[in-house]
């Protein structure tokens, strides 16, 4: 019987899955509907609070709201057609921190990156609290009090469900979102379709107020007021780049899945935010205390409904409030989904730690949505769910990625216009989009820099700086890996290996299989055998295996190597991958198995593949004790100099991991150290004295 700890877990995320189906990726991955939920969401649901905040900039010069509108649609447009293009130049993902440190350097890179990651944090952030506004917004002001705590929930239960997977997350919140949909579609056919027959009189009424406005304001004062109420509806597009970022995420064949996608959203958000300021128009709705603006819209177009004497107006404003904030609490899905995916990418090119971009045994990026989450409760803390407060904080990066990311399209159109006849078009839509994103940054961050702007330019700031602390680190310790080799370097016969025919079965279990590539070099399991844990065929390995064979002389008659083919979020992108990863891990542990041989030892290999090292490790254990019952186990694992909690947080110390593992099953292993110092770039192996206190501590 599992310990309750397992069978809670259990419950909370649900069984593992198999990453050894051939079909994983594709019942996983997204086709165009459910990757409209996922992403689209954000981008949808930003119609609950990007018009709100522009209608209330024009005050009562209501009349600039219709040329608002239009130029709110066709902002989307615009915006939505430059990432298309960038989907197609772009085809794996990775959005504006792809883009941008390939097409403009990483260093640009790592600001459009981490201008992302606030951002998603702010998504899930906003998103929530938006959530909640609009359902408490049609609730007894006296509840006001349980707004927070409601808003803390919505992100708890977001966070599980992107830990048990992408793909249950996005489906079990499907009928939500065509709730909103179709509520929505009777608001704004109601609200706009009823006044079809008084054109006139609206036009009439609009052309007033302009008129009020442009004698009051003067005509350079009403464009600036109508540029300033257009920046502050900035919240608007902020989900139409989610889509280009989750390309990786979404079925085969993925750039048609995700230009399908975008065109779902584009046409759903320009359609739902432009109706939406042009209602507000028509039916004179007023901010009202403790309202939202789409709350007093909907009370004026539906408010007063009946049927036989029933008033299924309120229950239709009560639904339509509903359906807003649960799609607003979906919206935060795009932060949970996206914001690891960035995340992982920028572990990757080692700017984050490397552990953001394992994956769990769920396959889900659980160490970058636990991180993604916690932040969120954060800035949900910092703010008190404060929308108007979240939204100018929110704005302001998602702009930042979108001018670094169209920037670097009309670069790249113009370096790259004679391999493309349609380049032209390409760089008048970004240089467009370019010139409106600078636009909407500068008046926000101007405007709302002392409002909490500097918040999130400070943590943008703080985060890119930790970012090249990081990979300053990582830069020296390739560099002290890079002396591994130089010290000791590979001889010629093991480095030139054919490729590895189909392993022969060893073990049944986890342990995928033994390369026997010669039978009579097996070792004895009669005698003792180390079994050595390697990754790469590197010098590390080489010196574990040397320092081993100086701490045991003439102990040890063989070795087995054995190697976990770690699935990450770089290599889970379709079986392909998984098999080139596979075949890699095959071809270094045959190098192995031949260095052992040039030392004159019996040698043999076994490998497993997993998301965890220590996981797969220990369920091939047992197997391999069993056959080899005088084995101990060993692995070398990387020792700084200074041992400080920064370095612990940006290596997973996988060797003490298993170490502690196998110790509860009591199969003996020992870690043989390896000293790096850093700063004098000088790698020590531990001498025999220090390695033998390991021996016998384990």
């Amino acid at each position: 019987m599992q310990p309750r700890p397992g069978r809670l877990r259990l419950f909370l995320f649900g069984p593992p899955k198999d990453i050894r189906d051939p079909h994983a990726f594709h019942k996983l991955s997204l086709v165009a509907i459910l990757a409209w939920v996922g992403l689209g969401a954000d981008g949808l649901s930003s119609s609950a609070y990007g018009p709100d905040e522009a209608f209330r900039a024009l005050g009562e010069h209501t009349g600039l709201a219709f040329f608002l509108a239009l130029a709110t649609a066709a902002t989307v447009f615009i915006i939505s057609y430059g990432y298309s293009r960038i989907i197609e130049q772009f085809p794996s993902g990775g959005g504006g921190y792809v883009v941008a440190s390939k097409l403009l350097s990483p260093t640009v890179g790592v600001v459009s990156g981490s201008a992302l990651l606030v951002d998603y944090v702010l998504t899930i952030t906003i998103s929530i609290a938006s959530g909640a506004d609009a359902v408490f917004s049609f609730l007894p002001p006296s509840w006001a009090s349980a707004k927070l705590p409601v808003a803390f929930t919505g992100i708890a239960i977001l966070t599980v469900m992107n830990i048990r997977g992408v793909k249950e997350s996005v489906t079990s919140l499907l009928p939500i979102f065509g709730l909103f949909l179709l509520t929505h579609a009777v608001l704004l056919g109601v609200a706009i379709g009823g006044h079809l027959g008084d054109v006139g009189n609206v036009v009439h009424e609009v052309r007033d107020n302009i008129g009020h406005s442009s004698s009051a304001l003067g005509a350079m004062g009403a464009l600036a007021l109508f540029v300033r109420a257009y920046s502050m509806g900035g919240g608007t597009y902020t989900g139409i780049e989610a889509v280009s970022n989750g390309v990786a995420m979404m079925r085969e064949p993925r750039v048609s899945t995700a230009k399908r996608t975008m065109v779902l959203m584009a046409v759903s958000l320009a359609v739902t935010a432009g109706g939406i300021l042009l209602s507000y128009l028509l039916v004179h709705a007023r901010a009202a205390e403790g309202k939202t603006m789409n709350a007093v819209l909907l009370e004026n177009v539906a408010g007063h409904w009946q049927i036989g004497g029933l008033h299924v107006g309120s229950a239709f404003v009560i639904l339509t409030l509903v359906t807003e904030g649960t799609l607003l609490f979906v919206a935060a899905q795009a932060g949970f989904l996206d914001g690891p995916r960035v995340m992982a990418n920028m572990a990757t090119d080692s700017w984050l730690p490397h552990r953001f971009a394992a994956l769990s045994d769920r396959l889900s990026m659980r160490n970058g949505v636990m991180l993604m989450a916690l932040a969120a409760f954060a800035a949900l803390t910092y703010t008190h769910g404060d929308v108007s407060k979240l939204v100018v904080m929110y704005s302001i990066n998602v702009f930042v990625t979108f001018s670094l990311s169209n920037l670097a399209m009309a670069r790249f159109w113009i370096r790259h216009r004679s391999e493309h006849p349609g380049w032209g078009r390409h760089l008048v839509a970004h240089g467009a989009g370019l010139l409106l994103c600078v636009t909407i940054l500068a008046i926000t961050v101007v405007e709302k820099f002392l409002e909490g702007g500097w918040v999130t330019l400070l943590v943008t700031a703080g985060l890119v700086a930790l970012c090249f602390v990081i990979k300053r680190h990582y830069g020296k310790v390739v560099t002290a890996l890079r002396k591994l080799d130089e010290e000791l370097p590979s001889p010629a016969e093991c480095d030139d290996v054919p490729a590895p025919p189909k392993s022969a079965a060893f073990l049944e279990g986890a342990t995928e299989g033994l390369l026997e590539h010669h039978p009579e070099a097996e070792p004895d399991p009669t005698h003792p055998v180390a079994i050595l844990m390697v990754g790469g065929y590197s010098g590390l390995g080489r010196h574990a295996l040397l320092t081993l064979l100086r701490m045991f002389p003439n102990h040890f008659q063989g070795i087995i190597f054995v190697s976990v083919a770690v699935v990450d979020s770089e290599s889970f992108k379709g079986q392909d991958q998984i098999a080139l990863l596979e075949k890699r891990t095959r071809e270094n542990l045959l190098r192995y198995e031949r260095y052992a041989q040039h030392l004159g030892l019996r040698s043999a290999s076994a490998f497993a593949i997993g998301t965890e090292v220590a996981v797969e490790v220990e369920k091939t254990a047992g197997d391999l004790v069993r056959r080899y019952p005088k084995a101990l186990f060993v692995a070398g694992q990387l020792i700084f100099e200074e041992d400080t909690l920064f370095a612990r947080a940006l290596h997973n110390e996988t060797a003490f991991m298993v170490q502690k593992r196998l110790q509860r099953r009591g199969i003996p292993m020992i870690v043989v150290p390896v000293r790096v110092d850093l700063e004098q770039r000088k790698t020590v192996i531990a001498p025999r004295d220090e390695a033998a206190t390991s021996a016998k501590a384990a």
